[in-house]
């Protein structure tokens, strides 16, 4: 029998068990960036006593170092060993966990994030290399499906899971929970995923250094943008800091002898259009997470738990078709299905928007239409990113995937936060908009005139339906783009 080449996937009879343990694990570490958003009102009322400031650290600290190291890890495990990288990164997530759960004052919470955050990107790029070592190649397109399905529906998962929790404790159970979760993936990992073969490659420590930074100073000019204004110098400064940023990088990678992720992959339009699809995907979904919690409790009087089980119908695509969408993409094809996938998202985030007065059952749909468009999006997204590099970088390829999702979900949430901001301030009663400051949120605004209530919920809805409609808009407009691509590398690849 002839040797397996070094960095080939060795499949493992236990595949199943390890695609099993992974999509949880994906599904923990992206869930826990949506579980955060119900635990706001808590935390704002709690002994911590944060400003509003904090409050968007106490979110985005998570996320901004999540989102940076992700490639950097994924690298590591594909130097060291994608197992043991996984296993220490459950460990340190749990870990920080732990301490976000003790914290007696907001910079212990924020030191607990940060923890956190660097788990998590440990974790979901080596979840993509291990199972793509665990699964012969026959099965890959299945496996990555299943576990882009629990990418898309961890959103959905931290919401239920994290209202459930919310519900019948405190915040600092909820992290306590978290905590918990996260020892048992760890423990489940640790019997089935299988140890891979290191590869000697030097790490690219210029390259390494210039990406986080370049992608922090991205990352913190999106976040800063709705609480500090687009214009300011915080956030132009940060911007323009990112741009130099990455010429430097690109200049550095182009020299480098092995470097962490060569620019020169995005020349292929498979890769640069999927990487924007994923953005754009996950910009429209967590988009809709920021607005459909308040939606429907402020403008439906659903409870915490309630919200969380009411965006159940989006997962159900995801639960019950992503298996067949594999054998769709190959009668379709990647453009057509990619087509689909941006008109049934962008038509079911325009649908909520006229939907939000409604009775539930219609917005019901509509969350299922958007299901429908994650659903085929991200496996095949997905399949185009690990196909665009070799097998023995999985680890980069995972962290590219999860880099380019972090991103979209920040530009969601900073651009439909924006929006709604604008609208809900702009339809407030008369009375309050002569308040100053201005309320910026409900309950700020019910604090200052609490005889206004539905006042009040009628300036937060109109604001959140134009933040949709604009999501709408965008997911189509450069979902088009992502299309066009997608053609083009098709006839590239078939001349």
């Amino acid at each position: 029998m002839a040797p397996i080449p070094e960095g080939a996937p060795r499949p493992t009879r236990r595949s199943g068990s390890v695609l099993a343990c992974v999509s949880v694990c994906t599904a923990l570490v992206v869930g826990f960036v949506a579980a955060i958003n119900l635990a706001v009102p808590e935390l704002a009322a709690s002994s911590l006593r944060p400003t509003s400031s904090d409050l968007l650290w106490i979110v985005d600290a998570y996320v901004v170092i999540f989102a940076c190291l992700v490639i950097p890890a994924g690298a590591v495990g594909d130097k060291l060993g994608r197992k043991g990288v996984l296993l220490a990164g459950l460990g340190v997530f749990a870990s920080g966990a732990v301490v976000s759960a003790v914290a007696p004052n907001v910079a212990i919470m924020l030191a607990g994030r940060a923890v956190t955050g660097l788990g998590a990107a440990c974790v979901l790029p080596n979840c993509v290399g291990i199972l793509l070592h665990a699964t012969a190649p026959e099965r890959r397109p299945h496996a990555l499906a299943v576990w882009a399905a629990a990418s898309g529906a961890g959103g959905v998962v931290g919401n239920v899971g994290g209202g459930a929790v919310l519900s019948a404790g405190s915040w600092r159970a909820l992290f306590t929970a978290v905590a918990a979760v996260a020892l048992c993936c760890l423990a489940w990992a640790a019997r089935s995923a299988p140890r891979g073969a290191r590869h000697h490659r030097a790490l690219d420590l210029p390259g390494t250094l210039l990406f986080v930074a370049a992608f922090v100073a991205l990352l913190t000019g999106i976040i800063e943008g709705p609480e500090q204004g687009w214009g300011s110098t915080v956030v132009l400064g940060a911007f323009a800091s990112s741009v130099l940023l990455i010429l430097w990088w690109v200049r550095v990678e182009r020299r480098a002898p092995h470097p962490m992720l060569d620019p020169r992959l995005f020349r292929s339009a498979a890769l640069s259009s999927a990487c924007l699809g994923m953005t754009i995907t996950f910009f429209g979904s967590f988009g809709l997470f920021y607005v459909n919690a308040s939606l429907l409790q402020y403008g439906r009087g659903f409870s915490v738990l309630q919200a969380g089980l009411g965006v159940i119908p989006l997962t159900v695509p995801l639960l019950a078709g992503t298996r067949y969408v594999p054998g769709l993409i190959r009668r379709t094809g990647v453009p057509a299905t990619l087509a689909a996938a941006f008109a049934l998202t962008g038509a079911g985030l325009a649908a909520l928007s006229y939907a939000s007065a409604m009775a539930y059952p219609v917005y019901a749909a509509g969350l299922f239409v958007i299901g429908l468009g994650i659903m085929l999006a991200a496996p095949c997204l997905t399949a185009q990113i690990a196909a665009a590099l070799p097998v023995e970088r999985a680890g980069i390829a995972g962290g590219l995937q999860s880099a380019t999702r972090e991103l979209g979900s920040a530009l969601g949430v900073a651009v439909v936060g924006t929006i709604l901001t604008a609208g809900f301030t702009r339809h407030l009663p008369a009375g309050l908009g002569r308040h100053a400051p201005l309320p910026h949120t409900v309950r700020e605004a019910l604090a200052s005139a609490p005889a206004d209530r539905t006042a009040v919920t009628e300036a937060f809805t109109h604001g959140a339906d134009t933040a949709l409609r604009v999501a709408a808009l965008v997911v189509l407009l450069a979902g088009a783009l992502v299309v066009a691509g997608a053609r083009r590398a098709h006839r590239t690849a078939t001349r």
